[in-house]
């Protein structure tokens, strides 16, 4: 009989080790033991992308105006 229950509690602990799950500590959540092997979900966008190119365009073309005017 102790035998038999120092085997289930060391595979217990076996399958409790190797299992990964996440974490929620203080606030964080934290990975499993696996996240270096994830896939990225997030890329950042490039430094050229920029999503109001057209009102960039208009606010340069606007500023040398100024500096024509002001000559």
């Amino acid at each position: 009989m102790k035998k038999r229950t120092i085997l289930c509690g060391l595979g217990l602990g076996f399958i409790a080790a190797l299992s990964g799950c996440q974490s929620h500590l203080g606030g964080q959540t934290l990975p499993s033991p696996y996240y270096v092997h994830d896939d990225v979900q997030y890329f950042a966008p490039a430094p050229s992308e920029m999503k109001l190119s057209r009102e960039a365009a208009v606010m340069k073309e606007y500023n040398a105006q100024r500096e024509l005017d002001r000559r």
